[in-house]
């Protein structure tokens, strides 16, 4: 997935359980069918924990129930996963099927390296108006689908109930008492603040990593105007801006009230721990919550503390890379395997995300899930960085200087020139 914590002390019953997942899937053997051998399907994945868990028990499932497709599932880090798929792909050695995020998607399309999936998916059926339209846009280039889509990813906005009565801060429902504005927000964690014990923060977020990145990106784009990265030649930055200077004062205040604490690293556990009152993090977070023995905890969307619902997401997506010499019968193959696990998306879902195609996301499996219905309309405002090949350093150069106004090194006027100039000058290389 996108840079996330690392939840090792979380998820290590989960770890556990899928231990050496990727040598029994080097080692699965042929099968036979009425036809002949199954069609053997080499998949790639970059997940961990949770995320794991659920996509080899859906790959397990697939190739239970049907004798034609044997999927064969690698997993590996994703740290270097992507460095790994693009070697594979120049070197002719490429998976047949492989996760890929929305985020790196224009890379791999300006480059050749995936196929429009135009024809194989018409070939098995698979109509592009069952997924929701703002997580089917995300795969969509030119018209064309250059990806099968399995979910949304975005930030959510977790609480801690006990903690929240005891401010006197939920309501009948079990849902925050606040007001979702500037001040509202502000007020509604001093509150927090003021009725928990000391060792205890309002809002956790890292100091350190991508997650003020991601806030400021939810913010910039609910603010009337906001959300510009690049000029039109995407050539340069366009992040100087009243807008997003203002979305950046807000997130650096909630640093500098300390109303998030400082130095946090893992702010993940301290949420895990009951050790933090609210925690914004993506909803992959749900599954390994509701693993923890003493936490009552709820979650909703990110609140829209300006003028229209906004928030930073990702996709996962199945593409295919390009391969000389696929056959249109192993083609058909993986497009048959990508189909099922979209129409299946209920069992992703039990990590948190939310499945791509609509009727998944209506029907009865999915809403029986405890938390998603709480925050599945998400994917309708999902704001995905801008589609340019560089997104993923750019991205980086931001951290690095968010970092430093978290430590009170510069300014978040400061902040923004800064990350605006080395980012023109990371497009100019």
């Amino acid at each position: 997935m996108k840079v996330k914590p690392l939840y090792a002390l979380i998820v290590a019953v989960l770890l556990t359980a899928v231990a050496g997942c990727a040598t029994a899937a080097d080692n699965a053997e042929p099968r036979q069918t009425k036809t002949g051998q199954a069609i053997r399907i080499e998949y790639w994945t970059p997940f961990s924990g949770g995320d794991n868990q659920f996509m080899t028990e859906m790959v397990e499932r697939f190739n239970r129930e049907q004798s034609d497709v044997l999927v064969v599932q690698t997993n590996s880090r994703l740290d270097d996963y992507y460095s790994r798929l693009r070697t594979a792909i120049l070197s002719g050695n490429a998976p047949d099927v492989a996760i890929n995020h929305a985020t790196n998607l224009p890379q791999f399309v300006q480059n050749g390296y995936i196929e429009d999936l135009s024809a194989p998916a018409a070939e098995v059926g698979l109509d592009w108006s069952v997924f929701n339209g703002n997580i089917r846009g995300s795969v969509m280039y030119d018209g064309h689908p250059y990806a099968v889509p399995l979910d949304t990813h975005a930030l959510v906005m977790y609480y801690n109930k006990e903690h929240l009565s005891a401010a006197g801060l939920l309501d009948s429902s079990d849902k925050p008492i606040l007001d979702a504005s500037e001040d509202g927000f502000m007020s509604f964690l001093r509150r927090i603040q003021e009725a928990v014990p000391s060792d205890v923060a309002p809002l956790a977020q890292p100091s350190t990593r991508i997650d003020s990145v991601w806030l400021w990106w939810s913010l910039y784009n609910q603010l009337e105007g906001g959300g510009s990265f690049y000029d039109e030649q995407g050539s340069k930055a366009t992040l100087d801006n009243p807008q997003a200077l203002r979305a950046l004062e807000f997130v650096h205040e909630l640093y500098a009230s300390k109303l998030i604490p400082p130095d946090i690293n893992d702010a993940f556990k301290m949420f895990y721990d009951g050790k933090a009152v609210v925690l914004i993090t993506g909803m992959w977070g749900t599954g390994a919550f509701e693993h923890a023995p003493a936490l009552d905890f709820g979650v909703v969307p990110l609140p829209t503390i300006y003028d229209v619902p906004a928030v930073w997401g990702d996709s996962h997506s199945l593409v295919v890379p390009t391969k000389h010499g696929m056959t249109d019968e192993k083609r058909k193959a993986i497009m048959t395997f990508a189909k099922w696990m979209v129409e299946h998306g209920e069992k992703w879902a039990e990590a948190g995300h939310v499945p791509s195609m609509s009727r998944v996301v209506r029907g009865e499996a999915f809403n029986a899930l405890k938390y998603r219905s709480d925050y599945a309309a998400t994917a309708n405002f999902v704001k995905y960085w801008p589609r340019h090949v560089r997104q993923w350093s750019t991205t980086e150069v931001l951290i690095r200087e968010f970092e430093r106004m978290n430590y009170g090194q510069q300014t978040p006027e400061q902040t923004l020139k800064i990350a605006a100039a080395k980012i023109d000058a990371e497009l100019k290389r």
